[in-house]
């Protein structure tokens, strides 16, 4: 793992939010401020490679720099790239980074969360020895995430003001590719960044 941007402070609990940020939105960025409802810091993780897509539009260096930008004045975000893309990958690469004794909270919508729990890992018992080494940290996106039973004690429900459902990066890409209007759903320091990348 690369640290790209790092706060100060050494925090107690730390929200990993791992994404392809193909384009960071208004939404990305309302998920990490709600995650200090249980966390001391939000570290954004932008993969080098994911499990279940492939990079395709803007390069992985171009979302660094949109989520660098994105993120810019917040001083509890922090930026950083990860060698692996499962949760279990970033959560050992964040380990040696961290002090021992950090509390490990994934950040993620219903959508991912149920992607998480779902995946085929290749072993019935890879879901609960992951739940031991971390937390999730569900919002809202569309349903309500309802747990595997016996785990609803490692998901920690959020709440998201506004509701930020429709909000996505794959919004944002049709909408610039059909002209519509989108500058509304991306922050307002990368609008032209974005403008110029994936308006081509």
């Amino acid at each position: 793992m690369d640290l790209i941007r790092r706060t100060k402070q050494l925090p107690a609990r730390l929200a990993v939010f791992p994404g392809s940020y193909n384009p960071p939105t208004r939404a990305h960025l309302a998920l990490a401020a709600a995650a200090f409802q249980a966390a001391d810091e939000v570290l954004f993780v932008l993969p080098r490679a994911f499990p279940h897509k492939r990079y395709s539009g803007a390069g992985m260096e171009q979302r660094l720099e949109l989520l660098l930008q994105a993120t810019s004045d917040q001083p509890l975000f922090s930026v950083a790239a990860s060698e692996g893309g499962l949760f279990i990958d970033i959560a050992h690469e964040c380990l040696e980074h961290y002090p021992a004794g950090t509390e490990l909270l994934f950040l993620c919508g219903q959508d991912a969360a149920e992607r998480f729990v779902t995946w085929d890992y290749g072993d019935p018992q890879a879901l609960e020895r992951m739940l031991t080494e971390f937390r999730l940290l569900v919002a809202r996106r569309g349903a309500e995430f309802k747990p595997p039973a016996g785990f609803e004690h490692r998901v920690v429900p959020l709440t998201l003001e506004p509701d930020w459902d429709d909000v996505s990066a794959t919004t944002v890409r049709d909408r610039i590719a059909s002209g519509a209007d989108w500058q509304h759903l991306v922050p307002e320091p990368i609008v032209e960044q974005v403008k110029t990348i994936y308006g081509r």
